[in-house]
Formats: structure tokens, sequence, C-alpha cells
């Protein structure tokens, strides 16, 4: 039998539930002091428990293990100041660009300043075209810029890194300027899909190994992102080639000789 639907009860239509705003900010921020002895990791609690302390309410990710929607442009390696970083973040809250300024710039810890905040596009990305880098040089080096000619003039400038996992890297590609600027040596550093150079790995293969040691501090500068750069500007190369897995944690072996050792001949002939 068919149900009578002569008295049924209609629910009326229920609104759907209003998704919140959705607003993404570009924040500039300076890490310096004895806070450049925090890792990225590290950096990154800070950053949240500033957000908490100043009522700010971040966007979340979905699924499992939800958490807030902050990027940083490109990450600080540890010892290293940063003056003039990007972190850009997503608001569900109605705010403008200088509230949020005001309420981070109250809960800045010691070593972190907010130097600009500016609201884009929330599908934009901070793509970072270079990375410009500092080092304060105590003592006068004479030969100085012949180092810097010597090496932007070679193709080649390999070294090994241990980590993540052994490769030999080739600097030069990814090194785009050098410049004595006073007591200072500035490096513009290309940074790429592929890789980028390490500003202390650079200041080795200078042969200023020594300055690092007697406790200059490498600051990074600038960071260039793509869409800030005027139209027509010069793109990062496409560099191909220039980081090659070894396979050996040994420094010293000679590029053919990287291989990988087995610890016994065959893993299914030893001795019970």
């Amino acid at each position: 039998m068919a149900p009578d639907l002569t008295h049924a009860t209609i629910a009326p239509d229920t609104p759907p539930k209003e998704a919140p705003p959705r607003r993404k900010f570009r924040l500039r921020f300076r890490k310096a002091g004895d806070l450049r002895l925090v890792s990225h990791h590290d950096l990154m609690h800070v950053f949240e428990r500033m957000f908490r302390r100043a009522d700010l309410l971040l966007c979340v990710t979905q699924g499992f293990n939800p958490h807030p929607k902050m990027v940083f442009a490109q990450a600080l390696a540890l010892g290293i100041a940063g003056l003039n970083e990007i972190l850009e973040i997503e608001v569900a809250q109605p705010l403008d660009a200088a509230e949020i300024h005001t309420r981070l710039a109250r809960q800045c810890p010691p070593g972190i300043e907010i130097l600009s905040v500016r609201e884009i596009d929330v599908k934009a990305s901070g793509r970072v075209r270079r990375a410009i880098y500092r080092l304060p040089l105590p003592n006068r080096i004479d030969d100085l810029a012949q180092r810097c000619a010597t090496f932007l003039a070679q193709t080649e400038c390999w070294i090994v890194r241990s980590r993540p996992n052994p490769r030999r890297v080739n600097l030069r590609p990814f090194v785009h300027e050098l410049q004595l600027d006073g007591d200072c040596l500035t490096m513009a550093l290309w940074v790429t899909s592929t890789g980028a150079a390490r500003a202390d790995e650079v200041v080795t293969a200078l042969g200023l190994q020594d300055v690092l040691d007697s406790g200059a501090v490498i600051e990074r500068i600038e960071l260039e992102v793509a869409d800030e750069l005027p139209p027509g500007t010069e793109d990062a190369p496409l560099i191909q080639g220039a980081m090659q897995e070894t396979g050996t944690n040994d420094r010293t072996a000679p590029a053919e000789n990287l291989r990988p050792t087995p610890i016994i001949s065959n893993p299914l002939s030893f001795d019970s």
C-alpha cells in the first residue's frame, strides 16, 4: 500500500552553513639575534603561538591531521639571520592587513620583528626566484675580488653533501652574482625547482671558512618573489645535472669510486 502523504510535513529548506571568510596575507618579518639559532620547525611553533596570542583565527587544512595554513617561502638554515623573510597565512576573519600587523607586532618575542603585511590573492604563492645573502668581513681580504672572479669564470665547483642523502653538487650554476660591498660580501643565489646552493657552501668554496669560524654571521637580506618582480624580469634558469647521487658518506672518496659498500657479499650466505 502506498503511504498516505496527505498530512505529511515537509521540513523547510535549511540554509547552507556559510563558509568563513578566507583572506590571504603575505608577511615580511625579521629573524635575528639569538633567535637565528632556532630551527625552522621551532620557528613554526613560535608563529603559531603568536597567532593564538594575537587572537588570529587561521584557516586549517582538511583531513585527519589539520594544521594552520601558513607557508614560509623558503626555510632558513640554522644560524643564519633572516632580515626580510616571507610567511604567507590564510585568515578566517574579516581583518585587514593593518590590523593583523598591529596584533602580531604586540606578540613578537625578542629576535622577531614584523616588517610588513599585505593582502594577496588566495591563489597566489610566494615562489622564490633568488635569495640574497650577505657576509660581513671583519678583516680586509685583498684578493677576495679575484677569488670571486675566478669562481664566476669557471663552469664547475663540485662539493659533496652528506644529508639528507649523499650527493655531489655543482655549486656554480646556482650562483648568480658575487659582489663586494664595502666590508661585506653579497651573494645572489638562484632558487630553482632542481635545488639551490647554500650560502655557507659558497663561502667555503671561496676559501672564507675561517671567517665563519671566527664568529661572522651570514645574513639573508632578501628573498625575491616572482610575483613581486617587474614584468619581463629574467626567470631562474633551468639547472640540470648539478646534483648527482653518490651512495656513500665518504667525503674523500673519488667521484668514480663512490659506490655503496655491502656489509656482506651476499645477504643469504652468512654463518648462522
